[in-house]
């Protein structure tokens, strides 16, 4: 490392965010640009650690420490190259991923982990404020082609790289705007979309073709690409929300997370929403069931839009703020965590189940639960039962609630419909050790296989596909 003890001469410092009074009043990022020097002197805090861990707790294993170093040293275009072998989006992740290789920093033992999202950010950002990032078409084409079904992060990762292999890919996507799950589902506070466009920009002048409004196994035949292309890679990813089976469930004012967050979206893209189907939160008492990162948005989004109050439960019992003995280094920190959404006002309540929600004339008033209490937890399963605590009822006046309970997998109409593919005992497609269904030449990546995931996982999906697709097609199999 350059600075070999600058673990100990620097303390951490984050970006700077804009205060939530100012914030609440728009939909931008609202991170302050972070000075060159000041990013320079936290890549000095990377440690010469012998093991980097912080690789390990990588999903799509980042050489951590030498863009670090690069970044130190001022060599940005190097630090960009080495941050390209590993991961085709950095602009994403360095936005949206919880960074689980700074809960696994070995300075993290004892001390503040390196910035190693914001360094990474700040690298690509760097690189297009200076034109590096131009678009590299390859010089000779394999005359192979591809079908990538689905253009969120493991669909895109797997197109840019076969395509950066040779192959002639097309990129199939059921709705308007390229981006999947980033352009739909994370709020532009999170991720702006011009942020995504200008590199999909970049990826159609390097030779992607995409296709939008194209329903693959609705209005597009599946059947029909597999006549035209010699590979195709499911990426449609898991879109089946879990439901509240509970009395009430079809009032008016119960919505699912996507729902919400998604019309949300496309009313910041300037489209228009009839005032009948709009899910305003203005004026509105909310309650987000689910603690997760889409909770977390819903609750962004409501105050937002001027909720009077949001409230978010969770079902589960209130994480400790620091790691349990059963939890160690380098382990991802199950500890509770406070996003900046929670920061702009919320009232966070654990160990709560709905029972049931009610309403007049078919629009919702009030929620109806009750408390848990959580055993120890089972010797095979590590599971902890849960019991209703007697006399622990209450009910509260609500307008909204926003299901954010996690997926069950991808919606299993159409396209798998169609296509026949195997499911898991998860109920996610079935693939082997080479990424491909039971189906030859189609294979599948992302949420789609692995179940809810992070945006980083995605992305190892699908170069993991990609990589997988290319030795596929390299057999000279005929179509």
């Amino acid at each position: 490392m350059g600075d070999v003890t600058g673990f100990m001469k620097y303390d951490r410092k984050d970006f700077q965010d804009q205060s939530v009074e100012e914030r609440l009043k728009h939909w931008e990022e609202f991170h302050k640009e972070m000075p060159e020097e000041t990013i320079k002197t936290q890549g000095a805090r990377c440690m010469d650690c012998g093991v980097p861990f912080c690789q390990s707790g990588c999903p799509i294993g980042n050489i951590i420490p030498d863009w670090n170093d690069f970044a130190f040293r001022g060599l940005w275009e190097a630090a960009l190259e080495r941050l390209w072998k590993t991961n085709n989006f950095p602009e994403f992740t360095g936005r949206v991923c919880p960074a689980p290789c700074e809960n696994a920093c070995v300075l993290g033992i004892n001390d503040p982990p390196v910035t190693i999202k914001n360094i990474e950010v700040s690298i690509i950002e760097k690189a297009y404020k200076e034109g590096w990032v131009k678009p590299e078409p390859p010089k000779v084409r394999t005359g192979k082609t591809v079908a990538v079904i689905g253009s969120g992060p493991s669909g895109l990762a797997c197109a840019d790289q076969l395509n950066k292999a040779g192959h002639t890919v097309t990129v199939y996507e059921k709705n308007d705007v390229l981006g999947g799950l980033l352009a739909r589902g994370i709020p532009d506070f999170k991720l702006e979309k011009n942020v995504i466009e200008r590199r999909l920009k970049v990826m159609e002048k390097e030779g992607v073709k995409f296709k939008v409004k194209a329903n693959v196994g609705g209005d597009v035949s599946v059947k029909e690409l597999q006549k035209k292309f010699e590979a195709l890679v499911l990426c449609g990813g898991a879109e089946d929300p879990r439901d509240l089976p509970v009395e009430g469930r079809d009032l008016k004012g119960v919505y699912f997370a996507m729902e919400f967050l998604t019309q949300q979206n496309c009313v910041n893209q300037g489209q228009k929403v009839d005032a009948k189907d709009r899910i305003l939160a203005q004026g509105k008492r909310v309650v987000v069931l689910g603690g997760g990162d889409t909770g977390s948005d819903c609750v962004g989004t409501s105050n937002r839009q001027g909720a009077v109050a949001v409230k978010q439960f969770e079902l589960l019992p209130r994480p400790p703020k620091e790691r349990a003995p059963g939890n160690p280094w380098p382990q991802w920190a199950l500890i509770e965590r406070t996003s900046s959404s929670h920061e702009e006002g919320v009232v966070r309540d654990y160990s709560i189940m709905t029972k049931k929600l009610s309403g007049e004339n078919g629009v919702l008033k009030k929620l109806h639960a009750v408390r848990l209490e959580f055993g120890d937890p089972d010797s095979e399963t590590g599971r902890r039962p849960m019991k209703e605590i007697p006399g622990s009822e209450f009910e509260i006046e609500v307008d909204f609630v926003f299901l954010a309970m996690g997926f069950l997998g991808p919606v299993k109409s159409g396209l798998i419909e169609e296509l026949g593919v195997e499911l898991d005992a998860r109920g996610n497609v079935k693939a082997d050790q080479n990424k491909m269904t039971n189906i030859p030449g189609v294979f599948t990546a992302g949420d789609m296989t692995r179940g809810q995931s992070l945006v980083v996982w995605a992305i190892h999906e699908g170069r993991q596909a990609a990589s997988c697709v290319h030795d596929y097609l390299s057999c000279n199999r005929p179509k």
